[in-house]
């Protein structure tokens, strides 16, 4: 009897208990995968978030600092009036007037028809997506043009006649209620750059781990600090 007792204790489980088992662990390994996906879903689309917004700001750096020197050693503001407006502008500035390098001839210095001092900046419509390129005008390397950001969704190029303020909508596509009226680019003293920058919608609506659509405006005063030397 005490041998018989023994054994029915070390039994194993029933069928029944292995199937309540297996369904357990396969409906928590479920839920992990899924909250695992959607974590790595979110990550992605915050790398490229990041990766969209570095890139987009540091090519406003680059042409608020060039923008800025426009009408350097000029008798106007430098703004090439007929090939600027709202998605492009070509600047000009005499950057090498006082620069007596040996390099630097005396038809450098009296002319803005050198590599550096007569730049254009557009966007360049491709596929499902649009670039903001940098286009050397007088550069003697064969491609003059540099694509500085991708993942643009528009850029809007303001100009006006002293500084002013705007109000950034949150997920707008371009800055409202100037404090000033706009001016033509010849006239321009003062240029507000807004450029926004769109990610896709992730996943399908009403899905778990979708994310809508995110639009991100960034913006950049720029100061035309060579019209204060000239009456023009």
């Amino acid at each position: 009897m005490s041998s018989l007792n023994k054994n029915a204790g070390n039994r194993g489980f029933s069928l029944l208990e292995l199937l309540i088992a297996m369904v357990v662990t396969i409906s928590l390994m479920t839920i992990a995968t899924t909250l695992l996906a959607n974590a790595l879903r979110v990550r992605t689309r915050e790398n490229q978030k990041s990766d969209a917004l570095a890139d987009t700001q540091r090519a406003l750096n680059i042409m608020s600092r060039e923008i800025a020197n426009a009408g350097f050693n000029l008798s106007n503001n430098g703004i090439v009036a007929t090939e600027s407006g709202t998605n492009r502008i070509r600047i000009r500035a005499n950057l090498n007037r006082f620069d007596f390098s040996p390099s630097v001839t005396d038809a450098m210095r009296n002319g803005v028809q050198d590599p550096m001092e007569d730049l254009t900046y557009f966007l360049n419509d491709a596929d499902n997506t649009k670039y903001l390129v940098r286009h050397d005008e007088f550069s003697t390397d064969v491609n003059k043009s540099t694509v500085l950001a991708n993942r643009i969704d528009s850029m809007n190029i303001h100009y006006f006649d002293q500084k002013v303020t705007y109000t950034v909508p949150p997920g707008g596509g371009d800055i409202t209620n100037a404090s000033a009226t706009e001016v033509l680019p010849v006239n321009a003293k003062y240029i507000v750059i807004a450029i926004s920058v769109t990610l896709d919608a992730v996943g399908t609506e009403g899905a778990p781990g979708y994310q809508p659509p995110y639009t991100v405006l960034l913006c950049s005063d720029v100061n035309l600090r060579n019209t204060s030397l000239w009456g023009y």
